[in-house]
């Protein structure tokens, strides 16, 4: 039985990139790792390392999450009992899946890990949020974080500091550790998301039924690209995939939303007293 495989989703990727994920993904403890490309043309395989491992897969662009559900539902067959979902512009060094597994096996109650995460040059990425609001993610994305940084701190949870393990309903998705058991649960990314949102939509709701952690101990690197706040292409298909998001779960009135996220304050609220009062 395949115990860990993953997936990387390419268009277009730069190839010291695309070697440099590879090269993480083969020195860990990966069984199968899917490449799927959506590159127009003649694409990427031929720039892909000589390894059994490897399965090259060039397939229409439908979409970030359709390119990894693909890889999922191939990996479902096979056995696989973890999925790690990688972007192709992040990089680690050791066995950070294999250990994060070995993790997700002794706590059979959580469906999703993600680790620290880095920029290269070491400053951290903040990974971990609340679950958004329409302001919440404008703020985020598109406007100078002086206007709403109170606001900002509140929703990328800054005030916990990132050292400690912690069970958060919206986790960015250029990483995902995921149990297979738990995705058969609450489903695979939604396709209608061609791009950016499907990370929140599918974490939320995970976390309603399996835990959705933050693990500090180990750390990945993400050369993160920001590609809508530089493209006007890509800027319009980010607004477009967030109306979707919003027309699903709810725009101003979102119930679950809103008792999620109150529950995850006071539990965060609750642990942040509790080291403070340590002595």
């Amino acid at each position: 039985m395949m115990r860990i495989s993953a997936s990387i989703v390419t268009y277009n990727t730069r190839r010291e990139d695309l070697e440099r994920v590879i090269r993480s993904a083969l020195s860990d403890s990966i069984y199968r790792l899917y490449v799927i490309d959506h590159s127009p043309g003649e694409g990427i395989e031929a720039m892909l390392p000589a390894d059994g491992r490897i399965t090259y897969i060039g397939r229409p662009n439908l979409g970030y999450g359709a390119g990894h559900n693909f890889a999922i539902r191939k990996a479902m067959e096979e056995g696989a009992l973890y999925h790690a979902v990688l972007n192709p512009d992040i990089f680690w060094e050791g066995n950070l899946v294999g250990r994060l597994a070995d993790y997700m096996d002794g706590n059979p109650k959580v469906g999703l890990t993600v680790p620290r995460v880095l920029y290269p040059d070491g400053r951290l990425q903040y990974v971990c949020k609340l679950i958004p609001t329409p302001l919440d993610l404008v703020a985020n994305r598109f406007l100078p974080s002086w206007m709403f940084r109170k606001r900002l701190e509140r929703f990328r949870l800054e005030q916990t500091g990132y050292r400690e393990v912690m069970n958060v309903p919206y986790m960015h998705g250029c990483f995902f550790m995921l149990r297979m058991d738990a995705l058969r649960d609450v489903g695979l990314f939604d396709e209608r998301f061609f791009m950016y949102p499907e990370d929140i939509d599918l974490t939320r709701r995970l976390h309603e039924r399996w835990e959705t952690l933050y693990y500090p101990s180990l750390t990945l690197y993400h050369a993160h690209a920001a590609e809508s706040r530089k493209s006007l292409r890509m800027l319009r298909i980010h607004a477009l995939n967030m109306v979707r998001y919003f027309n699903k779960w709810g725009w101003f009135f979102d119930r679950s939303r809103r008792r999620i996220n109150r529950a995850v304050r006071a539990r965060l609220l609750s642990a942040e007293v509790g080291r403070d009062l340590a002595p």
